[in-house]
């Protein structure tokens, strides 16, 4: 069936929401795939999607891509795992957003299950621990290396170097809440669009302009002969499936508040991650900083080294990065089981974590995609969403510098002057091994361009080398 045809040909007959030719069984079988290949953060991530539906199936055109990928930065929560679902959406309505994004997560949900009961039973053995010493100081070059890529495409002009400049001071020796930084980056694009700055510019590929070459792609096409009715903005269905979503999300969290009260590890873990779905923006990177820090410093969950460890399994495994609130929820209830086996309460523990993160997802895409699709040529849009990524990269350096500090030093003391933080480390504490390998695993990646599988791999692999041969103390 040709999607480009004119409407008085026998494809005015099909129903406008299966007029690109997409089938679900086909859609499905691609989902799977995605899901499979779903390695290396969300960058990694958001390129395979590009690579498979823009280049090799030409379901999606390059600037639809790109401007569904502008919304799923805009809105809180992880973006690769919106944007699967904005792309399903768009192909079969709710069904195909639902399928989408559900296979986007389940290798990963079974994957670090596995590895967070590994870690929790036996991260006490030598040999485990040596494995994740080696993790944990690669994952230090790859938090780097995404402040590196993230602001080459961000901090296009003074500006925009200045605002992530401002973030960085404001959440690093401020303690300025990450909503806060987000909600003044805003305001700085919307103003200097309305003004007419120079120095607020839309990013490369952010809008419409951007040109594909070929024919044109199956959605584009048939949505150029009738928009279905689902892409359409309907104020009626947009309230009827909100109030069905936040049911489905919180509904979870009210029978566990209801039935075993507030300060019940659960109750605890439900209400964070809930609440951290919806006021942390910018990215895995991005968010990861604002979890860290509270499940860390406010709740005590885990350890520095011990989130590191879990954002390793994250960056082995299949998924988003922000997945690593599984282990999170895992070891939260792991240490507090109650009445339960510890690796079954762990395993409730995380899949509570990873459902109140990702429902959100399809809630934010269900909802607001349909206003998204009507306004793909607004620039006051692509501009606070270039501002609101400017002030993220100040927010992954503070990131970068926690997780360094952490790393590196066995000892970082917490100091308050002149109403500044100040994390100073004991030198005296300095690991040399964790900065040999997170040497190694910089010079690989930014060096070398080895990819972050391997310089995982490699660090593992020389952490288990160093234990083996007694060289660690």
């Amino acid at each position: 069936m040709d999607p480009t045809k004119s409407s008085t040909s026998p494809i005015a007959d099909v129903p406008a929401h299966e007029r690109h030719g997409v089938s679900f069984r086909d859609a499905f079988w691609v989902w799977v795939r995605v899901a499979a290949l779903s390695f290396g953060g969300p960058a990694g991530q958001i390129a395979v999607m590009h690579r498979i539906l823009v280049e090799e199936k030409r379901w999606i055109s390059e600037t639809r891509f790109l401007h569904a990928l502008n919304y799923c930065t805009l809105v809180p929560g992880p973006e690769a795992h919106k944007l699967v679902v904005y792309v399903g959406w768009l192909l079969h309505r709710t069904r195909g957003g639902l399928v989408a994004g559900l296979l986007f997560i389940l290798p990963g949900l079974l994957a670090l299950g596995v590895l967070s009961w590994i870690y929790a039973s036996y991260g006490n053995v030598g040999i485990v621990q040596a494995l994740f010493f080696g993790l944990k100081a690669a994952v230090l070059a790859v938090v780097l290396e995404a402040v590196q890529r993230v602001g080459r495409r961000a901090l296009k002009t003074r500006t925009m170097v200045g605002v992530a400049a401002l973030s960085f001071i404001a959440i690093f020796f401020v303690g300025v809440p990450f909503p806060l930084i987000i909600a003044a980056a805003a305001v700085i694009g919307l103003a200097g669009n309305a003004l007419g700055w120079k120095g607020i510019k839309v990013g490369a590929g952010h809008g419409a302009g951007a040109q594909d070459d070929g024919p044109p792609a199956a959605i584009d096409a048939a949505f150029a002969v009738e928009v279905p009715e689902h892409v359409r903005p309907s104020h009626t269905r947009a309230l009827r499936i909100a109030a069905i979503s936040l049911t489905i999300w919180l509904g979870p969290l009210v029978v566990l508040y209801l039935t075993l009260g507030g300060e019940n590890v659960y109750t605890h873990i439900a209400a964070f991650f809930s609440k951290m779905a919806v006021v942390t923006f910018g990215g895995a990177y991005a968010i990861l900083s604002y979890v860290a820090q509270q499940a860390v410093e406010h709740f005590h969950w885990l350890a520095p080294g011990e989130m590191l460890a879990g954002l390793g399994m994250a960056e082995t495994t299949p998924g988003p990065l922000i997945s690593v609130v599984q282990f999170v929820g895992f070891m939260a209830a792991y240490r507090q089981p109650g009445a339960l086996d510890p690796v079954l309460a762990g395993t409730l523990g995380g899949i509570t974590a990873k459902w109140a993160t990702f429902a959100p997802s399809f809630l934010l895409i269900f909802v607001g995609a349909p206003y998204m699709e009507a306004l793909r040529t607004n620039k006051a849009l692509s501009a606070t969403l270039s501002t609101i990524t400017a002030a993220v990269v100040g927010v992954i350096l503070n990131l970068a510098i926690w997780f360094a500090l952490h790393t590196l030093f066995a000892k970082v003391d917490v100091r308050h002057a002149y109403g500044l933080t100040l994390q100073v480390p004991y030198l005296a504490s300095l690991d040399p091994w964790s900065l040999l390998l997170a040497t190694v695993a910089t010079f690989m990646l930014f060096r070398l361009k080895a990819g972050m599988i391997t310089t995982l791999v490699v660090c593992c692999a020389a952490g288990v080398a160093i234990y083996l041969l007694g060289w660690a103390t």
